[in-house]
């Protein structure tokens, strides 16, 4: 069997190490092309004019709607407690009238039935109507609820001396003070006629 046997060279291999740019396969030839600025025409001239013009009502209007946006979102936030009580007053009536207590309906009836029941006994005008109904759907709901009954009438007792004090002892100052003697003299020491003069 023969072979062939390739004996390494003592020579020293060359170490120069060549950049990518010193190629010739990565230079980038120079184009012959440039670029050179368009001339502006009619329409660009008209479209920046038009712009010009236009820019301070837009920045009026983003202005104007920025407030309104401000206004809203205040709006909301006053809004927003009034909403979720009413939306939490809804839900607890719903979760209420789903599962009533046993006499709930017969009072509603009773109550809705003695307002309807003034309507009819109370012929005439419009006033004696709203007090007759209203009297008869007051009486039948204290019959049912006594407790919360009695509350309204002391808070309503309550207000009423209120203003029946006010009402009294505003009329007695207001008498009091005109009993009192006017004085002739406007300031101390000074008599009417003394003033005009002095003020000339």
């Amino acid at each position: 069997m023969s072979a062939t046997v390739f004996a390494a060279s003592e020579a020293k291999e060359n170490n120069t190490t060549l950049m990518t740019d010193e190629l010739s396969l990565y230079d980038t030839p120079e184009s012959p092309l440039r670029y050179e600025q368009p001339e502006v025409g009619h329409v660009e001239q008209g479209v920046a004019s038009l712009r010009k013009t236009v820019e301070p009502y837009f920045s009026w209007c983003q202005e104007k709607t920025q407030f309104g946006m401000e206004k809203v979102q205040a709006c909301y936030k006053t809004v927003e407690p009034g909403v979720n009580n009413t939306q939490s007053m809804v839900k607890d009536m719903f979760t209420f009238l789903n599962d009533p207590p046993s006499e709930f309906f017969p009072s509603v009836g009773v109550i809705g039935f003695s307002g309807i029941l003034g309507l009819y006994l109370a012929k005439g005008s419009r006033v004696k109507r709203l007090i007759f109904s209203t009297g008869l759907m007051a009486l039948s709901t204290s019959m049912f609820y006594p407790q919360h009954a009695s509350s309204v009438a002391k808070a309503g007792l309550q207000f009423f001396r209120f203003r029946w004090t006010d009402s009294v002892v505003f009329p007695q100052r207001a008498f009091q003070y005109r009993q009192r003697p006017q004085s002739t003299t406007y300031f101390p020491g000074v008599q009417k006629g003394e003033l005009f003069l002095k003020s000339c």
